[in-house]
């Protein structure tokens, strides 16, 4: 329950802040209000004698919040999916956030398990190993299954952990609403809308039945990708608390000395990561938002292996197109075009000159594109581009923000294997198939052969909704309206020409 009784929580928190030196970092780096900034250092700094002294090799921000434990490391890591709201030198700060905690015994895991899947370890698990890798809210085990022999990655919860996260979400609730009523000025950060986004994405991380799912949606996805493997759930061996997965055998993508020495293409793994990258967020519209070194293994065959579904993104078809249409206009040069896509989009409010806004998207473009192939960068185009939308009255898309981020992060593991790569000339093929499938004639027939099967739907209720409007035309006593007249034949002449469209489309996609 949201309510006084988190104040304690959030002097704990202001006093760690305070102690490890993050409180004028973080309040700087957000460029928080003057008034908030008084409050903030007065929760802190009389009280911090009580903050926790946290790890002093790490970085102020990174050493507080690591010590306030489970539910602020996973915040801090999604935060730094937010540059919009903590500025981009905190969220660079913030990614290389380390989820590493002291693992909880096996035995506990292994009780765990018994209690979740219903029966006894034997039966479950041939072999099964102490911790692998633990992290904020659950850990990893190897083990075999006890039916095939097939080695698996058991994945079990904290014990307590939800009850810990869901305690600390109410005192995040409550600190986002006092912000909001003590500084209207903050509403901009949209400090409520932060903390249920980051809610949703814990929520669904601590019931991993969710994640089976989004590892075995993005399997499904990737099914024909070429060189990319997708470990898949193994549904009989998981459940709220515990999912299994096949095991991942590689090396780590973080370790370009290991893998070349192991005989794979660093070139070639570059770019391949980052053409996969772009080939699941605009052809399936679903992508790993957590692509980092970490979370990426090669296996000997040198297939990429990503690992860890805690942190998806999806974006609508629509979003998809207008989003290719853009790069594509920067791959171009064309920003009169990218600033037309914008307004289309209805990102850009329709009062403003188009004819100025696409100079200031050349003058995004134009830099970039003057540097050596060793610093073009995707990311970094996306970022100047917010910040001139944002000038001319773009609203926030958080979709677009993850999406953003996402690149930054697959821009450097591209970078650490192969520094002289270029971005623009990897993501075109990829960019430029999108817009001929998507964009095109065939495109369009495809998206008239969805609409009828939505007006389909509906085609049993038409006669009635046509005799319905027959009847209140005859039964009306009164002076029709003019409109009202028109509306009959519009309907009856709507329905015609959208079933001839849809029969011409037909024939056409035939011939």
């Amino acid at each position: 329950m949201r309510g006084p009784h988190n104040i304690w929580r959030l002097i704990r928190t202001g006093a760690t802040f305070e102690r490890t030196g993050a409180m004028k970092v973080a309040l700087e780096a957000m460029e928080v209000p003057p008034r908030l900034r008084l409050v903030a250092r007065v929760m802190g700094w009389p009280f911090k004698w009580l903050g926790y002294k946290g790890d002093p090799t790490l970085p102020p921000v990174t050493r507080a919040i690591t010590a306030l434990g489970p539910a602020y490391i996973k915040f801090g890591q999604v935060l730094s999916t937010r540059p919009d709201v903590v500025g981009e030198e905190l969220a660079d700060q913030l990614r290389v956030l380390q989820d590493k905690l002291p693992p909880f015994s096996t035995e506990v895991a292994r009780a765990t398990i018994e209690a979740e899947l219903g029966r006894p370890m034997e039966e479950l698990f041939s072999d099964f190993s102490d911790p692998v890798a633990a992290a904020s809210i659950a850990q990893v085990h190897s083990a075999r299954r006890a039916d095939t022999g097939e080695r698996v990655a058991v994945k079990v919860l904290r014990p307590g952990i939800e009850r810990a996260f869901r305690r600390d979400l109410d005192a995040f609730h409550f600190a986002a609403g006092m912000i909001e009523r003590l500084s209207p000025a903050s509403r901009r950060l949209r400090p409520s809308d932060v903390i249920n986004h980051f809610e949703g994405v814990v929520l669904g991380e601590l019931d991993l039945r969710l994640e089976a799912s989004a590892a075995s949606q993005f399997a499904a996805n990737t099914a024909g990708d070429q060189g990319f493997a997708v470990p898949q759930p193994v549904w009989g061996l998981s459940g709220r608390e515990v999912m299994t997965l096949g095991w991942a055998e590689g090396l780590p993508m973080g370790d370009p000395a290991a893998l070349r020495a192991a005989g794979h293409d660093l070139e070639a793994l570059s770019t391949r990561v980052l053409q996969l990258f772009l080939s699941h967020a605009l052809r399936d519209g679903y992508f790993h938002a957590d692509m980092h070194h970490g979370n990426l293994k090669v296996a000997a065959n040198g297939d990429i292996i990503a690992f860890d579904f805690g942190i998806m993104g999806q974006i609508d078809d629509y979003t998809r197109r207008v989003y290719a249409e853009i790069i594509m206009g920067f791959i171009r040069r064309d920003y009169r075009r990218v600033a037309e896509v914008h307004f289309e989009a209805g990102y850009v409010p329709a009062d403003r000159n188009v004819t100025e806004f696409a100079l200031a998207l050349r003058a995004v473009g134009e830099p970039i594109f003057g540097m050596d192939a060793t610093h073009i960068s995707m990311a970094r185009l996306l970022a100047y581009l917010f910040e001139v939308t944002e000038r001319f009255g773009m609203q926030t898309r958080t979709e677009l923000i993850l999406l953003q981020r996402t690149m930054v992060v697959v821009e450097g593991v591209a970078r650490s294997l192969n520094p002289a790569i270029n971005m623009w000339e990897v993501a075109r093929p990829v960019v430029e198939k999108y817009i001929r499938e998507n964009l095109g004639p065939r495109a369009a027939m495809r998206d008239l052969v969805r609409s009828a099967q939505v007006l389909g739907h509906f085609g049993p209720r038409l006669p009635v909704l046509l005799k319905a409007a027959l009847m209140r035309a005859d039964t009306e006593t009164v002076a029709p309206d003019p409109r009202r007249r028109r509306v009959l034949p519009l309907l009856v002449v709507g329905i015609g020409s959208f079933a001839a469209g849809i029969a011409g489309g037909l024939l056409l996609l035939q011939g």
